[in-house]
């Protein structure tokens, strides 16, 4: 198990990072207030369960923390936070942060936004970098609920622009039609929703159930060989 986790380590963070990277809102043009939530999910690797991961949302006032936080019994582990705001349903990212652990690796992202100065300043481990500011910016947390926010109002763009240590990534997500989803929380009918990669052996998938505002009740990430999952436990508003 060891020697599998050392040479997975890498698919591991970019899992932890794809797994936290959607929420989404609605598909549809029924209307969800933004709201504090906590979720929890069952973690699986290449089909073996191995631990828990939580989603949670907090406000205060107009200032909004979005956290995730996955753990694979003792050896893999995944913090992430961000920080925002929101005003007439467009989100503005303050800071975004990043720890994980595999084995005896540990990594560290934090990124900062500066609309003012017009730059992004990045610190993955011991480098540091910045580089231009882009309207609308998000990180791989707040992009969800930017998502659900624009699809109440003139619906879901074509393109979204995430920062991550090096640059602002242009992604894309497609919807797939529906699937009804079998839970330990329960059965939903679910939206099915297709996050595009460069890689033709690499893809992510999630399953949003509107019974539920939309919350993420499943998501897959394949790899090559290796797969992750999580699969939803419990929620609470």
């Amino acid at each position: 198990m060891t020697t599998l986790l050392k040479k997975h380590s890498k698919k591991f963070k970019s899992f932890f990072a794809v797994g936290a990277f959607l929420v989404f809102g609605s598909l549809s043009s029924n209307s969800y207030a933004l709201s504090p939530f906590n979720a929890t999910y069952q973690f699986s690797y290449n089909g073996k369960n191995m631990g828990t991961a939580t989603r949670s949302l907090s406000q205060n006032g107009n200032q909004w923390v979005y956290s995730f936080s996955a753990k694979a019994a003792a050896i893999a582990s995944a913090n992430e936070t961000s920080r925002f705001s929101l005003n007439n349903g467009k989100i503005t990212s303050s800071s975004f942060s990043r720890s994980s652990k595999i084995l005896v690796h540990n990594n560290t992202l934090n990124i900062q936004f500066n609309p003012t100065a017009k730059t992004i300043n990045t610190k993955k481990d011991s480098k540091s970098r910045s580089f231009a500011w882009r309207d609308g910016v998000l990180d791989e947390l707040n992009a969800e609920l930017q998502v659900r926010e624009d699809l109440k109002g003139s619906g879901l763009k074509g393109t979204y622009y995430i920062a991550d240590a090096k640059s602002v990534d242009a992604r894309q997500f497609v919807n797939q039609g529906k699937e009804n989803i079998k839970t330990p929380y329960g059965t939903f009918e679910t939206i099915k929703v297709l996050l595009k990669h460069n890689k033709a052996d690499k893809n992510s998938v999630f399953w949003l159930a509107p019974q539920l505002d939309y919350l993420p009740v499943k998501m897959s990430h394949q790899d090559g060989k290796t797969s992750y999952s999580l699969l939803l436990t419990s929620y609470k508003k």
